[in-house]
């Protein structure tokens, strides 16, 4: 470290050879450490009674606002990815290790990729600049591609999690099938 306090020179992040998945090393009969979360077992038998009947929770709720009404109208969608996911991470084993608030940021980002991705097709390539009236390129293609890194960079952080402690091998995204409605919803509407 300097003396102006920021770190100088050193070992790049993320540099070097990535891990191997968990899945991968228990194939090849490597050593390999899996996570396993404490569950607490009641028995009933503790000093605050008897323990209550509660009703099991399969998947946790999507927030009000993944759904919320646009201002054209139609809800915005971003629940349907987020259940879509949430189903994904518990087949895989890994729904309790994902912070559901991770897959909600994911599930809005990719709802407004798609979109925006849904206006350029309405409105297309090219708008109008407000003051001069001049051709300027569509603001929706920029706001298309940001979201889009956006969500692609949270879904890494959550395939990385599920990669990282996966014991099965993991096939398939959540991602292919919000890109088939995609390319279905633009064909419907020609």
């Amino acid at each position: 470290m300097a003396k102006d306090g920021t770190n100088r020179g050193g070992r790049r992040v993320r540099a070097g050879d990535k891990p191997d998945a968990l899945a991968d090393k228990i194939a090849r009969g490597k050593a390999a450490q899996v996570m396993d979360l404490p569950i607490a077992e009641l028995d009933g038998t503790d000093d605050y009674g008897p323990v209550p009947d509660l009703p099991g929770a399969d998947m946790p709720h999507p927030s009000s606002y993944l759904s919320a009404k646009q201002r054209d109208g139609e809800p915005l969608g971003a629940d349907i990815i987020f259940t879509e996911t949430i189903r994904w991470l518990k087949e895989r084993g890994c729904d309790r290790l994902v912070n559901p608030r991770l897959v909600e940021s994911y599930s809005e980002a990719f709802a407004r990729y798609i979109q925006c991705s849904e206006a350029v097709s309405k409105f297309g390539l090219l708008g109008k600049h407000p003051t001069t009236q001049a051709p300027i390129a569509s603001p929706f293609v920029q706001m298309a591609l940001s979201f889009q890194k956006q969500a692609n960079l949270l879904w890494y952080e959550i395939f990385d999690i599920v990669k990282q402690n996966c014991t099965t091998a993991y096939e398939g995204s959540p991602q292919d099938d919000a890109m088939e409605k995609l390319l279905r919803a633009r064909s419907k509407t020609r």
